[in-house]
Parts: structure tokens; sequence; C-alpha cells
């Protein structure tokens, strides 16, 4: 009989369960308390018992192990300084989504090669998580992989849904079993209704094919996210001015939601331009200032320097702390806009 199945695979790699790298990298008591007090403090930004603005910020994606853990170590301090303004959260971006082809992402090419080594990816991301939370810093990633959250998703205090797969019903039902608070960002053509729609189906209960901690495949049945919410990143044009904040809040109240979302100061909100970062901080500060109460947060690409470089190209010419995606701004210029935003919650809270 002629061969049915596997005529375009060319090879199948077994990999450790989630248990096996759970108990190789355990969550001590001290990453536990910041994992879950980073959860809390989100929870309560969102349902607005806390006014302090939910700061979400670091790397565009993550590749150098050495230079993230610089990066934290900076963002811990810059937290505990502005704290009773601003809950600093760090972005830990592993995962890229691709329009075509490129690199997906630290898990998939930890080595930046084409080489796919995903058992020493996700190794090194759930042990960076874990280094990053023992400093006090709560961490924040996307789920783009249905499969990579049971590996990692409990040191992780905020996840997004991304813009590429915010129809997905695969991860809908995933943000549904999630533990964190969940944002789902507006469609790439600048639709807030599907976001709206993916955030009321994650309340809800779901049942699905997944993976269990012995990595068997499972029925997953959840019982619905109530932490989900809106994140504004602009389509064909940004969306952070104070009409598409509105039109946003009356989407949302249509849906039945809590009018609390997040500002993507990067994308096309800035149209992938570092500098333009600073302008949709400003605006959304602004916004703030003239009472808006539906801006929880934001989100900044950030980096260790300013710009990005490309790549592919040989790892050892990569030039450190510069991001091999989107452009970010420097530690410097997120420092001042941060000091800034601080001064600004100051005089509301």
């Amino acid at each position: 009989m002629e061969q049915l199945q596997d005529l375009r695979v060319s090879g199948i790699t077994r990999l450790s369960a989630p248990r096996v790298l759970k108990e190789k990298l355990p969550v001590d008591e001290n990453a536990a308390s910041v994992i879950l007090s980073g959860r809390r403090e989100i929870e309560d930004i969102l349902t607005g018992r806390d006014q302090r603005m939910l700061v979400i910020v670091g790397p565009c994606s993550i590749h150098d192990i050495g230079a993230a853990e610089e990066y934290a170590r900076h963002l811990t301090e810059l937290r505990e300084e502005l704290k009773n303004e601003l809950c600093i959260v760090m972005r830990v971006y592993f995962e890229k989504p691709r329009t075509t082809v490129g690199w997906k992402g630290f898990i998939n090419d930890p080595h930046l090669n084409d080489t796919y080594d995903i058992e020493h990816g996700l190794y090194y991301a759930r042990k960076l998580l874990l280094d990053i939370n023992a400093m006090g810093l709560p961490a924040a990633t996307e789920f783009l992989d249905p499969i990579s959250p049971q590996y990692v998703a409990d040191v992780v205090s905020w996840a997004a849904i991304g813009a590429r797969t915010i129809e997905s019903q695969t991860h809908r039902q995933m943000a549904s079993g999630l533990s964190m608070p969940v944002g789902f960002k507006n469609s790439t053509d600048g639709r807030i209704s599907v976001a709206v729609d993916a955030i009321r189906s994650a309340m809800h209960p779901h049942s699905f094919l997944g993976i269990d901690q012995d990595g068997h495949s499972s029925v997953i049945t959840t019982k619905g996210n109530p932490f989900g919410h809106l994140v504004l990143r602009g389509g064909p044009h940004p969306n952070y001015d104070p009409a598409s904040i509105t039109a946003a809040e009356a989407l949302l109240s249509k849906g039945g939601l809590r009018q609390a979302l997040l500002v993507d100061c990067s994308h096309a909100n800035s149209g992938k331009k570092h500098a333009e970062q600073l302008n949709v901080w400003e605006s959304v500060l602004g916004q703030k200032v003239d009472g808006n109460k539906s801006i929880a947060g934001v989100m900044i690409e950030s980096n260790i320097c300013s710009g990005n470089q490309p790549f592919p190209e040989d790892p050892a010419k990569l030039r450190y702390g510069v991001s091999i995606t989107d452009e970010c701004v420097s530690w410097k210029e997120t420092e001042r806009m941060l000091r800034e935003g601080a001064e600004v919650m100051r005089t509301i809270l």
C-alpha cells in the first residue's frame, strides 16, 4: 500500500514532558510569591481597585539571555523606585508570529541558526523566567504555540494573544484556561470587534485537545478567564488617540465587558519606529490627566540600546543589547519615560 501519512514530514523529535522540565527547574517560594503578587496587582488594576498604571516593558523579543538578565536587573530597580505610581512588569517574549517566514523566536530557534533546538529553547526560556522572578520582577509574554504554556505558563504573570491569532479558536480556548490575566490585541487590520469577541469567548468554559503535564494527549476542560482585556496596537491607522479610545470603550460596553484596556506604544501605533513610542506614551499620560479611567496601562518595546539590527546573519556579529526584531527604545530613554509617567500619575493618585 502506498504511504498515507507523513508524506511531507522530514523528522519528529520527542521532547521532555512538561513535568520533567518543571522538576529540573522548580518554582521556589520566593518566585511563587512574585508571580502570584504580580497577577493580583494586574487584576486589581484591571478591575479599578488599584489606580496605578500597568507598564509592560521590555525587548520586542528575547534572543540573548545575558542581555535579557542585564535588562531585568535595571528594570527591577526602577520597578521598586516607582512602585507607588506604576506596576512595572517585564516583557519577556520567546515566540514571534511571522506573516510569511523568518526567525520564530528563542523557544523555536535559540541558537539563531535554524537548528530548531526546541528542548534547549524551552529549558532556557523557563530558566530565564525563573531568574527574572527571583529578582522580584514579574514577567509577561505572548503565547503563540498552544503547547508551550504547559512548560512556562506557571512562571508568567501576564499573557497576550497577538494580533495575528486573535481570531483563532485554538488561542481563545487556550486563554480560557490560563491562570493569569490575558490581553487580546486588536487585529492587524485594526478591527477591535474581533478582540472583543475573543475576550468574551475566553470568559467561558471550553473543552479542547491538548497535552497534560506528562505530555499525553488529553481533553483539557477550562473554567473561563475573567481577566481578559483589550490591547490597542493600531492598524492601518494608530488607535491611541482620545477618539479611538472612546470608540473602543463603546465596543467594550456594548459587549458587556469591563472598560479596561492597554495601549501598545509600539507596532502600528508607532509605525514600528522606536522614537514614535514616546508620542504614544505622552498621549496616554495626557488622557489620564484629563480623567480617562479606561486606560489601565501600556506596553513599551525597550532594550538596552535603541533601534534594531538586521537578522539573520552570523550571531557572533550581532550587537549586544540591540533588538533583532522590532525597533526598541533604549534603556536610557525608558528610564526617562517611566519617571515622567510616575510624576504624572503622582498628580492623579
